[in-house]
């Protein structure tokens, strides 16, 4: 790890593109709500529609797998046609879905819903990865990441606890309801709000003159520049498929959870659905934590000139995903509720840090002009493969009874992401070295 010399301003520059950090928020929180409704409304819809863990953890794995396919042409289009014009459009559709999703009545149209919501919503987090090149310098980027990723633990924190307020008030079909017309007013407000730094009145020159210091700034779009690389050639570098498989193993586990903390807790815990509403929220607030903590601290690094922007998040990455794979391989042999809720907290705190670097780590491995093609590529590495991961949950759980096995294999895939970041994700992506 090299020496890093981290650039200081030298005069008071600004904070005002933090505010694109809590914009980005919200939408993340939008998408991961309307995306774990599911999770909170699976009891009720079990019963109702007659569906097995297995349908659950089908429904979990065909929203993941389509959304995976979908990576790849929304990087694309981000960098082609621009992320303000691909993401508001993305937030209207995938909240419409979400509503549709009230109106099923038969596991048939749950499966073409969750495959609607999972082209919609593809578009999301490459798109925040765009706009986090744009709007910060490179030695800002983990933590502006750490910031708005958050939003990926702030949606099922939140969504417990809110949705079974509604579910129980009004019931399951309202709840899908309710979230999807909160999100179509969001990318409405969008439209309004973003544009792109040197097209934003209320930043000031000197604050855009810091961002674009350090590699920040509106990016030319795909294909243009002196040295760019075909779209299908990024599949030829050692760093992109470092970021695939690395991405794999955290989507693996992180899926898991996603999909199956409410059931895990119902079924380890004797809980009833309203103190499941409360408490399965509590792994993901160690997800909110863990997620700014990791970008707090892959900044530090650079502050003090320990390592570079890349190696700074690889590291963190590293350390992170060991912790956090060892924490859940751990938690099915400790049954109190409070041990349990403490190795699932600790273990989603790691899990994050590890997103929150992972998402930031496209900006400085791919040319400006690629940042969403590569997030998306990433993405799709993950989510293509970790698809399969609610539905062998399922199964596991209904042939076992138990979700340990689930649990530990899960664990140790996530302790793996380490392996692939440290030791092939090693150097950013040049024309010249495509392996």
């Amino acid at each position: 790890m090299t020496t890093y010399e981290a650039a200081q301003p030298t005069r008071r520059v600004g904070s005002r593109r933090w505010i694109i950090v809590l914009i980005l928020l919200l939408g993340g929180m939008v998408n991961f709500i309307d995306r774990t409704a599911l999770s909170v409304a699976a009891p009720e819809m079990m019963k109702e529609l007659q569906l097995t863990n297995s349908d659950i953890g089908l429904l979990g794995t065909v929203f993941s797998l389509i959304y995976a396919i979908f990576q790849l042409p929304a990087g694309w289009l981000i960098d082609k046609i621009g992320a303000k014009r691909v993401y508001t459009l993305a937030i209207i559709l995938w909240s419409g879905a979400t509503a549709l999703t009230g109106a099923c009545s038969s596991k048939l149209g749950l499966i073409a819903a969750r495959g609607v919501l999972g082209v919609t919503e593809a578009p999301c987090w490459p798109s925040a990865a765009k706009i986090t090149a744009a709007w910060f310098p490179k030695k800002e980027r983990a933590l502006a990441t750490g910031i708005w990723d958050a939003a990926s633990k702030w949606g099922p924190a939140l969504a417990p606890p809110l949705l079974v307020f509604l579910m129980v008030t009004f019931g399951w079909r309202e709840l899908f309801y309710i979230a999807g017309g909160f999100g179509i007013l969001f990318g409405f407000l969008l439209i309004l709000v973003y544009h792109q730094p040197e097209k934003t009145r209320w930043l000031s020159g000197t604050e855009l003159e810091y961002i674009k210091a350090d590699g920040g700034g509106t990016a030319e779009s795909i294909g243009s520049g002196k040295n760019s690389i075909r779209w299908r050639d990024l599949f030829r570098y050692r760093a992109v498929w470092g970021m695939i498989l690395g991405w794999f193993c955290y989507i693996w586990m992180f899926n898991i959870l996603t999909y199956f903390v409410p059931l895990y807790l119902l079924k380890t815990q004797n809980l009833d659905m309203k103190s499941m509403g409360f408490l399965a929220s509590v792994p993901f607030f160690g997800g909110i934590i863990g997620a700014f903590l990791g970008g707090y601290i892959s900044k530090l690094l650079v502050d003090k000139g320990i390592a570079t922007p890349l190696n700074a998040k690889r590291a963190t990455i590293s350390v992170s995903a060991l912790l956090g794979g060892a924490a859940l391989m751990i938690a099915p042999f400790f049954t109190g509720l409070g041990e349990t809720l403490v190795l699932l907290f600790i273990g989603m705190g790691m899990l994050s840090s590890v997103s929150a670097n992972g998402w930031a780590l496209p900006g400085d491995v791919a040319p400006s002009s690629m940042v969403g093609s590569v997030g998306g590529i990433q993405n799709f590495g993950g989510y293509f493969a970790g698809s399969l991961s609610p539905l062998v949950t399922g199964m596991i759980a209904d042939a076992t009874g138990s979700y340990a096995m689930a649990f530990v294999s899960g664990g140790f895939i996530a302790a793996c992401s380490a392996i692939c970041y440290w030791f092939i994700v090693r150097t950013p992506i040049e024309p010249e070295a495509a392996a």
